[in-house]
C-alpha cells in the first residue's frame, strides 16, 4: 500500500499547508466517503459545508477557502484544487497490467511490421502488413491493427480496440477498450436495382498527438481524404464521429454525443453528453454545446448553445422560464 505524509504530497503540489495531521495518507477519496487516513478535495466553496462531517485527515482546497481544517487535520491550499487532485491521483495510481513478454508468442505480427524500441504487444494481438509502431507503444491483449497503419510513440491501446487499414494514430494517444478507428462511414444512396447502394469509403482517420478515445466509441474513415482529430482532443465513451469530420485542437465530446458526416469543429469546442450535430456544419473556436442539444445550423466562435433545436443559451433559458410560468398559470 502506498503511503505519503502531507509534506510529501505538498512537495509535488507546491501549495501552502494549513494545519497539521499526524496521519499517513493512504488514498484519495470523496469527502463523504473518506476515512481518517485519506485525503479529499474541495474545489468549490459550496462544498465547504461538507468538511465538518468528513472523516478525511486532509483536503486539497482552493485558495479562497474560508474554513479551518480542524484538529489533527490539514489543508493544502492551491490555485486549482481539481488540477492538483489529478496530481495526487497519479501519485496513488496502481501499476498497469504486467507484461511477462514484450511481444507475446500468440501475437500475429506480419514480417513487414516495424516495431520501435521498448514497445510491448500482448497476447492474441494482430498487426498487419507494413504497420509502423513507434517507441514505447503498448498494445494490450486482443488489439487489432490492420495494414499500413502507423502508431506514434508512447501510445497505449487497450484490449479489443481496432485500428483499421491506412489509419494513423499520433504520439501519446490512449485508445480505450473496444473503440474503433477507421470503420466505414455511413454512406448509402437509394438505388432502383439494390434498394440502398453502399458508397465506398476510401479515406482514413488521422489522430493527432495526446488524443484519447473512450471505450466503444467510433471514429469513421473519410469517404474521401481523412477524418481528422487535432492534438489533445478527448473523446468520452460511446461517442460517434462521422466520416470526414475535422476536429481542431483540445476538443471535448462527452458520452453518447455524435457528429454526423463532414462536421468541422474549431479549437477548444465542448460538446455535452447526448448532444448531436447535423452534417456539414461548422462550430467555431470555443463553442459549447449543452447536454442533449441538437445543433442544426453553424455556430459562431465563443457561443454557448442549449436545447433541441439548439439556440443561444440565454435565449433557451428565457424560453424555458416562459414555459414554466405558462405551466403554472
Amino acid at each position: 500500500m502506498k503511503k505519503f505524509s502531507i509534506q510529501e504530497i505538498n512537495s509535488v503540489l507546491n501549495g501552502v499547508i494549513i494545519g497539521t495531521t499526524t496521519h499517513s495518507i493512504t488514498a484519495p477519496e470523496q469527502l463523504e466517503m473518506a476515512v481518517e487516513t485519506e485525503i479529499s478535495f474541495i474545489g468549490n466553496k459550496k462544498y465547504e459545508k461538507f468538511w465538518e462531517s468528513s472523516k478525511a485527515c486532509a483536503a486539497i482546497v482552493n485558495e479562497d477557502i474560508s474554513i479551518e481544517p480542524g484538529k489533527n487535520k490539514a489543508f493544502i491550499k492551491v490555485k486549482n484544487a481539481d488540477l492538483a487532485m489529478s496530481q495526487v491521483l497519479e501519485m496513488f495510481a496502481p501499476a498497469p497490467p504486467i507484461f511477462n513478454h514484450e511481444i507475446h508468442p500468440t501475437a500475429v505480427i506480419d514480417v513487414t511490421v516495424k516495431i520501435g524500441a521498448g514497445s510491448r504487444i500482448g497476447a492474441n494481438c494482430y498487426v498487419g502488413l507494413n504497420v509502423v509502431i513507434g517507441e514505447n507503444v503498448t498494445l494490450y491483449p486482443n488489439v487489432t491493427i490492420l495494414d499500413e497503419c502507423s502508431i506514434g510513440d508512447g501510445t497505449v491501446i487497450w484490449s479489443g480496440a481496432v485500428v483499421r487499414e491506412r489509419c494513423h494514430v499520433g504520439n501519446y494517444c490512449i485508445l480505450h477498450p473496444n473503440c474503433t478507428i477507421g470503420a466505414d462511414g455511413f454512406g448509402f444512396r437509394p438505388c432502383p436495382e439494390r434498394g440502398l447502394a453502399k458508397i465506398p469509403q476510401i479515406g482514413n482517420v488521422i489522430l493527432g498527438n495526446n488524443v484519447e478515445i473512450g471505450a466503444n466509441s467510433s471514429v469513421d474513415r473519410g469517404k474521401f481524404s481523412s477524418t481528422v482529430l487535432g492534438d489533445g482532443c478527448k473523446i468520452d465513451n460511446l461517442v460517434q464521429i462521422g466520416h470526414n469530420s475535422r476536429l481542431g485542437r483540445f476538443c471535448i465530446m462527452a458520452g453518447n454525443s455524435g457528429l454526423a458526416g463532414s462536421v468541422t469543429l474549431g479549437n477548444g469546442v465542448i460538446i455535452g453528453g447526448s448532444a448531436s450535430i447535423k452534417d456539414h456544419l461548422t462550430l467555431g473556436d470555443g463553442v459549447t454545446i449543452g447536454a442533449g442539444s441538437g445543433v442544426a445550423a453553424d455556430v459562431p466562435a465563443g457561443k454557448t448553445m442549449l436545447g433541441y433545436p439548439a439556440v443561444e443559451a440565454r435565449t433557451a433559458l428565457k424560453q424555458w422560464a416562459i414555459l414554466k410560468r405558462m405551466a403554472n398559470e
